[in-house]
């Protein structure tokens, strides 16, 4: 999941309004606000007999006068609003402070030399850079920063070649899932012609010196963000060449809707195509690229499960499954026999963590394991026999864990909610871990303490919950709180550091990470108990969380605030609706609102197995009928404090779903809180944003949170 001014369409200040209201200590002032009027028009479906009005249908026309117009007097009312608020700027001005520290990525090795990643602070994109050995000085090899002045062009993938010359790159424009590829010779230093467009969800694969990606067909002029992605088809390219002359490599007309991603094994062996169309469940497809015109043998040619190819080693595929293992198993296939009825197990599924990765590095078998929400590293012979486990500083998340297959020197990267991350170079021969990059933040991270809990959701089953707070909290009931959730498409939320979230801690607030179902925290059951007919289990997960807070005295409705994205802005979109009473304030960004037609734009067609869609039966329909935010907005209600955030560019969940719900709630709204939308200009989904808009809307964000709970903070 994932703009002409025309006054006379849109009168900017109409007589629809809701009143502000006062809050404690007099610091939110009585004003009211007076929204742009939408147009209502006449349209609706009719779905299994029932009829459906749909008034702000135009708005799903992201490039029409009357809807950039409409987004321009809605982040001109959003942005007098903020402006308003006195101390925003020291926010701003506070999280640049925080922010300006170093940043490292784990290194990793390719083609003979070691890559890394590095923001000597607020960069708006982080440098990567290149050495031969670990010893030696490292030069710059890519500065993302000046491809554009704003920092809106991002890197969005990097691949080198198996001998080192080549480095293959991606760029995304304006936070938009579109990439170019583009290739640079590393040894002359010179960025070659080659110039690839209409490429989506598709990294690069070297192979020889030339790589192998997919791409869709050029889309409608005007339609290049909304229109359904189809008809994906793979290429090999061969660097220094035109496009135009890449060559076919698959497609399957009979199947435009599904989705394939090439990989090659790190000896050039095997060619593998992930065959999707939705996003659980995959078939898998192997060439041997040493035979001259192999077929692709189909491993597997079904949906029903995940499999994914980790390396080739020693005569046989690795491959990774959740079939007959819900938490995940680690089998071999032979190369000389490519067909899954030969596979043998070598890591059997745990019963009580989740199997997230395999890497092949020293000759031995790294597994990253989640157990509650949180890793676990071990080290095992090829063979699937036990060696040890890799200590960590404590509960948190190895967010990366880098190998070679022939070296004994690894890296990793470990962070928690108040552990920024920190790099490890990983002794495979000694089971040693040493730090080799910590940052230096202006914050004193001991006064903080981090709990997990368990909690019962509506029906008893117990949810996993991190409480991120002060050490000298008071459970009175008066502790500004933010609930931050997401509960689905098998996404797990393990503790992950945030320097905007200091913002938060340093001024009494507490965190707090729910672990709904829909996620992956505990495998695929868990993953399911979410989705489609139960998809009302994460909505009531997340409300039993905010009143187990309530109840425990950790905070109260009155300062109580709740934050996701997208498939998590559904979430705050569906839960307000259902408990408006348990909350002070709601932050919904980039949010799935519209789950009657969110299937018909870009690749939402593939989110129907986690959701279902509207057109497939009467009983479905029904479903997501009941629960869909922005059919469920009621007058009447007394909403919470509302700031919607969204981008022009995000054509993963288009920003219609935001526009069309923001319209209806001005257009409903009761009671005395605002409800705004912030519309971010050249962002998309939220991938490569530049530092400088992150702080910008982190800024807004908890000023609005801090101005709504009637908290003045210390700056």
């Amino acid at each position: 999941m994932k703009k002409v001014m025309i006054i006379a369409l849109i009168p900017l200040l109409m007589t629809v309004a809701c009143e502000q209201g006062t809050k404690k200590e007099g610091k939110v002032k009585n004003e009211r606000l007076h929204y742009p009027e939408a147009r209502r028009c006449d349209q609706v479906d009719e779905y299994f007999g029932v009829k459906v009005p749909d008034p702000y249908r135009w708005l799903e026309n992201d490039t029409s006068e009357e809807t950039e117009a409409w987004v321009k007097a809605e982040n001109e009312v959003t942005e007098a609003y903020l402006s308003k608020i006195p101390y925003r700027d020291k926010i701003r001005k506070r999280l640049e402070e925080l922010w300006n520290y170093p940043k490292m990525s784990a290194p990793w090795k390719e083609g003979g030399l070691y890559f890394f990643a590095k923001n000597s602070g607020l960069q708006n994109q982080s440098v990567y850079y290149m050495m031969h050995d670990l010893e030696e000085e490292p030069q710059a090899v890519l500065d993302p920063n000046k491809f554009s002045e704003d920092g809106t062009v991002a890197l969005s993938a990097f691949g080198v070649s198996h001998d080192g010359r080549y480095l293959g790159y991606g760029i995304s424009r304006a936070g938009s899932d579109w990439r170019e590829f583009f290739v640079k010779d590393l040894q002359s230093g010179k960025v070659l012609d080659d110039h690839l467009r209409w490429i989506k969800f598709s990294g690069l694969s070297w192979f020889g010196d030339g790589f192998f990606y997919s791409r869709y067909r050029k889309p409608e002029k005007g339609r290049e963000l909304v229109a359904a992605n189809l008809h994906n088809k793979v290429y090999y390219h061969k660097a220094g060449t035109s496009q135009e002359d890449d060559r076919l490599i698959y497609e399957d007309p009979d199947h435009p809707e599904w989705g394939f991603y090439p990989s090659v094994t790190r000896d050039e062996r095997f060619l593998v195509l992930t065959v999707t169309r939705s996003t659980s469940g995959n078939a898998l497809y192997v060439k041997d690229l040493l035979k001259k015109d192999a077929p692709f043998v189909k491993l597997v040619d079904n949906f029903d499960h995940d499999y994914w190819v980790v390396a080739h080693h020693a005569g046989g595929l690795l491959i990774m499954t959740n079939e007959g293992a819900p938490r995940y198993r680690l089998l071999v296939v032979p190369d000389d026999h490519l067909s899954m009825q030969y596979a043998t197990e070598i890591l059997p599924e745990n019963e009580k963590e989740v199997l997230q990765s395999v890497t092949l590095g020293g000759g031995k078998l790294i597994a990253r394991y989640m157990k509650d929400a949180h890793s676990a590293v071990r080290v095992y012979e090829p063979d699937g026999t036990y060696l040890s486990d890799i200590p960590l500083p404590g509960i948190g998340t190895v967010s990366s864990f880098n190998a070679d297959p022939d070296d004994t020197v690894a890296f990793y990267s470990f962070t928690s909610f108040t552990f920024p991350s920190v790099v490890y170079r990983y002794d495979l021969k000694n089971n040693r871990s040493e730090v080799y990059f910590k940052p230096d933040i202006d914050f004193n991270f001991d006064d903080y303490v981090t709990e997990q809990v368990f909690y019962p959701s509506k029906d008893s089953t117990m949810i996993p919950m991190f409480i991120v707070h002060r050490k000298d909290m008071k459970r009175d009931g008066k502790n500004p709180t933010l609930l931050y959730g997401y509960g689905g498409f098998n996404i797990s939320l393990t503790p992950s550091f945030s320097i905007s979230r200091l913002i938060w801690l340093e001024n009494g607030g507490v965190y707090v990470v729910a672990n709904l179902r829909g996620g992956g925290e505990y495998g695929e059951e868990w993953h399911q108990a979410g989705t489609k007919m139960h998809k009302q289990n994460v909505f009531d997960d997340f409300i039993a969380a905010a009143e187990y807070l309530i109840r425990e005295k950790i905070t109260s409705p009155d300062y109580l605030a709740i934050q996701g994205g997208s498939n998590g802005g559904l979430l705050i979109g569906a839960v307000v609706n259902q408990r408006p009473d348990l909350f002070r304030v709601a932050l919904p960004a980039v949010g799935v609102m519209d789950m009657l037609r969110y299937h018909k734009f870009t690749i939402g067609r593939y989110w129907a197995a986690d959701y279902g869609t509207s057109e497939d039966s009467q009983e479905m329909f029904e479903y997501l009928y009941h629960y869909s935010p922005l059919h469920n907005i009621r007058s009447g209600r007394e909403y919470p404090a509302m700031l919607i955030t969204t981008a022009d560019h995000d054509d993963r969940v288009v920003p219609a779903h935001s526009f069309k719900y923001a319209a209806t709630l001005q257009h409903t709204c009761q009671g005395n809180n605002p409800i705004l939308i912030r519309i971010e200009t050249r962002a998309g989904h939220g991938g490569g944003k530049p530092t400088s808009m992150i702080l910008d809307e982190a800024a807004d964000i908890y000023s609005f949170v801090f101005w709504n709970m009637g908290i003045k903070p210390k700056y």
